[in-house]
């Protein structure tokens, strides 16, 4: 499995190159097309044996949330942007890699002690914070870093056992889970792969790579949102999702109703299989599944998630079985699903 190698590539939205090539260097003969559209999407198609008359779309998207440098300071630090849902509690005071080159620099703000009694009880707003790259002025730093550069958490890929550490696994986990799928045996359907770009934007690459990919069906595979740390004694709410519960079949998200005939569907399938699954209960988020499901004529479309603590954030964690449960799952549903699945 290449998550290691993925998530400690470089892809915020809008700059996804490094993580397109690890994945086409991956893919590269086990699919018989393969290529990048005008967006940046890379797409490949991976015939079936004929037997069932479906065009299923795997979707995954490559980038990851992060910031664009927008001004080089006189005093030689960076102003940024954030780019996607970056939460500004997790950003000060972190490593992060600037530009193609992998500078290092810290996100740095006003030091604790001269702070107002006011400032310290807020989080420290993003427009207020710099990247520090060591740089004496203005004139040193343009000499490293450029405007329009992006700059990511500088964070080392951890295999822990049992479980996984990492950057960016939202959504290079479910990048990882879709090229082990398309490396394996053929199915009975064509399978449409989509590693598509700038999902962490508005979904923006999975409505142009599900028009020009015209699938009957769609799975959008995703690192998600996972709250299973302990909570207050009296507080008497669900997670969202857990780790070590199984891949997560989403029911609704801010941009989905997901369709119920495929989340039947995968739930029967993981039974019959006996693989842990659990579902996704929030509305909130939102995943590639959004501008699938509308494009053309509309396509049926569900989510399948690997649950990831921290997302957003400097590091993520998940679990290394419900990774593996995920391609058991959806290599099983590849192999069963048909026409009357999906039939009105």
């Amino acid at each position: 499995m290449i998550l290691r190698e993925l998530s400690e590539a470089i892809g915020v939205s809008g700059d996804e190159g490094a993580v397109r090539t690890i994945i086409k260097t991956a893919i590269d003969g086990h699919v018989d097309e393969v290529w990048v559209d005008n967006l940046g999407n890379l797409l490949a198609i991976k015939r079936g044996t004929g037997s069932v008359p479906l065009r299923v779309m795997l979707d995954a998207h490559m980038d990851e949330v992060g910031m664009m440098i927008t001004g080089l300071n006189a005093d030689g630090s960076l102003s940024f942007h954030p780019v996607g849902g970056l939460d500004p509690r997790v950003v000060l005071g972190k490593t992060v890699w600037v530009g193609p080159k992998r500078l290092v620099g810290v996100v740095g703000g006003k030091p604790i002690h001269l702070c107002t009694a006011k400032e310290r009880s807020r989080v420290v707003p993003m427009d207020s914070l710099r990247i520090d790259i060591g740089a004496a002025d203005e004139k040193e730093a343009s000499g490293k870093v450029k405007v329009g550069d992006r700059a990511t958490f500088a964070t080392e890929y951890r295999d822990l056992g049992a479980t996984l550490m990492g950057k960016a696994f939202d959504d290079r986990a479910g990048c990882a889970v879709m090229v082990e799928l398309l490396r394996g045996e053929r199915y009975p359907m064509d399978v449409a792969a989509a590693f598509t770009v700038q999902e962490e934007v508005g979904l923006r690459g999975a409505g142009v790579a599900a028009y020009r990919l015209e699938p009957d069906v769609a799975l959008a595979l995703e690192g998600t949102i996972c709250d299973d740390l302990p909570r207050e004694p009296d507080e008497d709410i669900s997670p969202v999702t857990e780790v070590g519960k199984g891949p997560a079949i989403s029911l609704m998200d801010r941009a989905t109703i997901a369709d119920p005939r495929l989340v039947r569907f995968l739930a029967e399938t993981a039974e019959l299989n006996h693989i842990p699954y659990q579902f996704r209960r929030t509305s909130a988020g939102g995943t590639d599944a959004g501008a699938i499901h509308l494009s053309r004529g509309g396509v049926p479309s569900v989510g399948l998630s690997v649950a990831c603590r921290y997302i957003h954030s400097p590091v993520a964690l998940c679990s290394r079985e419900d990774i593996e449960n995920m391609i058991r799952l959806l290599q099983a549903a590849l192999s069963s699903l048909t026409p009357a699945v999906i039939a009105r």
